[in-house]
């Protein structure tokens, strides 16, 4: 299922839609000079996005705070909190699935680089198993991947841009998909921009700016003068999640607001005020007793008390208890995706998180919605599924006692006793060692011999060979014997085969 972002309405008076997924797997570069419309541009798409996908936003102005309010995104002001502090909340941020606001206002230059590379780290180097798809917005992306050198030291711009380069390059194989603004395409780091396929150009006044932007859209040099033309909110838009060709849209509106609005004229006050006794007034004593700042925020509890609100803010439908039908409907649908997932050809060696991803996305489009297992549920279920068991197998009184027994062995290696038990309770053979270093999730013949070796080592199992050298597998004290089975067998005998896959 594809998930339309709708951005606003193309000149042609058509809806100007995003493709979400394919976003995440290209990235996007927005550019426009001060007041082209940039931040309203990213505002609309956080909105429009922020119930399909986790995101977190570098904030140098303060401009996103107010998503807090509206969508629960967690608000983290960088200038409460170390480096390192910052970088355990990136990490944390990602395995509990919060989205947040990184607020850099208030600091220098050279503090904004090195806080937002912290918390760029800490997203960049959480564990395989937490590589959700995770949308990271970068406002004014020339502040944190300079193309020179400015007055920052020479360390804060290399962590900055460093942290920047692996967003755009080596970020996508981890769920992250950036997508940068900036006001000056001259003034952003060449190896940053490079990595977008997506592009949303508004006004721009400095020739050299709108001939890069020329070149990226692929126009000719002599329609870069369009730039200038734009009105503030107008974008031309190119890229797979976009258009194939150049495309003019405009911005539709936004339900949050920016915290400082744009300062319109005003008058001057009619009276007078005695402007020398005022601003020349003699200043405060100065209080040279060093204040006592409060400790940082515990930024745990606030990603946890966050993902509560986020979860309280969302519209609630009062549903009625589902009836047993329903609820042997619901199973059925869940170990349906399950099957569908495990029956692709790679699903054995890919990573728990990367399955859960799929997993999740299959039942959305099932319409499963708010009822979707979180990943301690996904993982048990994968463990059944690997051993070919539905949820109402798993659930019949007979397989208590080997749930327990498996119960006793590693997270990993519980999926193949258990599908070895449901062979030998069904009189299957024996599985060979393909398909049991399949379901361990290795590629490796001699790890699926040591794995038997070992749970036979645990006294749940007792292995033997017949005199034709297959492979009979006995469960202690159930009494369960598989029938011979190749070791050497590429496959799952059919009826095996079958049996899991319907």
């Amino acid at each position: 299922m594809t998930v339309a972002i709708e951005m606003g309405q193309t000149t042609a008076g058509a809806p100007a839609n995003l493709d979400l997924e394919e976003l995440l797997a290209t990235r996007l570069l927005v550019q426009g000079n001060s007041g082209s419309g940039k931040s309203h541009l990213l505002r609309r798409l956080l909105e429009q996005s922020a119930p399909w996908v986790q995101q977190t936003i570098l904030d140098p102005e303060g401009d996103f705070v107010t998503l807090a309010d509206r969508f629960g995104h967690l608000l983290i002001d960088a200038e409460d909190h170390t480096e390192r502090g910052l970088e355990v909340a990136g990490e944390r941020a990602r395995i509990h699935r919060v989205s947040t606001v990184l607020n850099l206002e208030g600091l220098d230059a050279e503090n904004q680089m090195r806080r937002a590379a912290a918390f760029l780290s800490g997203l960049f180097e959480v564990a395989r198993d937490h590589w959700y798809p995770m949308l990271v917005v970068v406002d004014e992306a020339q502040l944190f991947a300079p193309a020179v050198a400015g007055e920052v030291s020479d360390e804060a711009r290399k962590l900055s841009l460093g942290a920047m380069t692996n967003l755009m390059c080596r970020g996508r194989k981890r769920g992250l998909a950036g997508v940068i603004a900036t006001q000056r395409l001259a003034k952003l780091a060449k190896n940053v921009a490079a990595e977008a396929s997506n592009f949303l150009m508004g006004r721009t006044f400095l020739d050299i700016d709108m001939a890069r932007a020329a070149d990226l859209l692929g126009m000719e040099r002599r329609q870069a003068e369009a730039f200038r033309d734009l009105e503030r909110g107008q974008f031309m838009a190119l890229g797979p999640a976009l258009s194939r060709r150049p495309l003019g849209l405009r911005i539709g509106p936004t339900d949050t607001t920016p915290r400082n609005a744009t300062p319109r004229l005003m008058p001057l006050p009619e009276a007078t005020p005695d402007a020398h006794a005022i601003i020349l007034a003699a200043p405060p004593p100065e209080n040279n007793r060093p204040q006592r700042r409060s400790p940082p925020p515990d930024l745990l509890g606030q990603l946890m008390a966050a993902k509560t609100a986020a979860l309280e803010i969302r519209p609630e439908v009062v549903e009625q208890p589902l009836s047993a039908e329903e609820l042997a409907e619901r199973r059925e649908r869940v170990d349906r995706i399950l099957r569908a997932i495990m029956a692709e050809p790679d699903a054995g060696f890919r990573a728990i998180g990367v399955l859960y991803q799929e997993f999740v996305v299959r039942c959305r489009i099932e319409g499963l919605g708010s009822d979707v297992p979180d990943l301690g549920d996904f993982r048990r279920m994968l463990t059944r599924a690997r051993a070919g068991l539905g949820s109402d197998m798993a659930e019949d009184d007979g397989w208590q006692d080997v749930s327990v027994r498996a119960s006793l062995l590693p997270e990993d290696m519980q999926g193949v006793f258990m599908m070895i038990a449901r062979a030998a309770k069904e009189g299957w053979p024996c599985p060979g060692d393909a398909a049991i270093a399949r379901a361990y999730g290795s590629h490796s013949l001699r790890r699926a011999r040591r794995l038997l070796t070992y749970i036979e080592e645990q006294g749940l199992i007792v292995c033997q060979l017949d005199g034709a050298g297959r492979r009979i597998v006995t469960l202690v004290e159930l009494a369960w014997a598989t029938a011979p089975g190749d070791p050497n067998a590429e496959e799952l005998p059919a009826e095996q085969g079958c049996s899991s896959a319907s």
